[in-house]
């Protein structure tokens, strides 16, 4: 990691209806609009995704660190991620995002400590820790072909 401050930017066109542009310098342009749910055509990342989608990528690269630094191999780890929006103290907002994780390590891995180093990773993740939305994270791991789904 490059010392920190770090800084980063990002611009968005867009007009009065339609869809929008998000761009920031050496990245593809995304395609932006309102979900369905809030009358958007449901065909390009919303920012209620995109929430969802920094939330759980960077569970992931901070699972890849932690596990680095604790010399933890896995094979992979799959996440879905599902948030939910009502009112809450009179505003609209995420009330709860779950991540759902499953960690694949090879055999002879310690089960219990995999387990910890994916709650570790959910609570120092960058995005997460600047979130008001309580993160919460449902861990399996999975040894081999043996499927064991731990607390």
């Amino acid at each position: 990691m490059k010392p920190l401050r770090h800084q980063y930017e990002a611009t968005l066109s867009g007009g009065p209806a339609g869809y929008a542009r998000a761009s920031a310098a050496n990245l593809p342009d995304l395609s932006m609009a309102p979900p369905v749910e809030f009358g958007g055509p449901g065909d390009a990342w919303s920012p209620e995704h995109l929430l969802l989608a920094s939330v759980e990528s960077c569970f992931l690269f901070t699972l890849r660190a932690v596990a680095r630094a604790s010399v933890l191999e896995f094979e992979r780890v799959e996440v879905a991620t599902s948030g939910i929006v009502e009112k809450a103290d009179g505003r609209l907002r995420f009330t709860d995002i779950l991540l759902r994780a499953t960690l694949t390590v090879p055999p002879g891995t310690d089960v219990g400590r995999a387990q910890q180093l994916m709650e570790k990773s959910k609570h120092v993740c960058l995005v997460s820790q600047s979130l008001q939305t309580p993160v919460r994270l449902e861990g399996r791991v999975v040894v081999g072909d043996a499927d064991l789904v731990t607390p």
